[in-house]
């Protein structure tokens, strides 16, 4: 047995993870921001702004947890632990 006491791994903000962050965070601020889409022009197609805005954002939204998904998995890829063995 050792006796080193086990250290609980602290969360690490790395540039990756910022990114991650920002791709999650950027659906929400663009719908709960109603005041910036809040109008009737431009029309597209004949719908009005307001209607039209938020269903650009369901693709924008799916893009980006996709984005968001794989760097988090290359995320956790770089951070296995290299080597096999179990240590003791």
């Amino acid at each position: 047995m050792s006796d080193a006491p086990e250290v609980p791994k602290e969360p690490v903000v790395t540039p990756v993870r910022v990114v991650i962050a920002l791709c999650l965070l950027a659906p929400f601020v663009a719908m709960l921001w109603v005041g910036s889409y809040a109008k009737v022009d431009p029309a597209f197609i004949g719908i009005p702004f307001f209607y039209w805005y938020q269903m650009l954002w369901v693709l924008v939204s799916t893009v980006l947890t996709v984005i968001a998904y794989k760097l988090w998995q290359l995320d956790q890829r770089g951070r296995k632990p290299q080597g096999g063995g179990a240590s003791e």
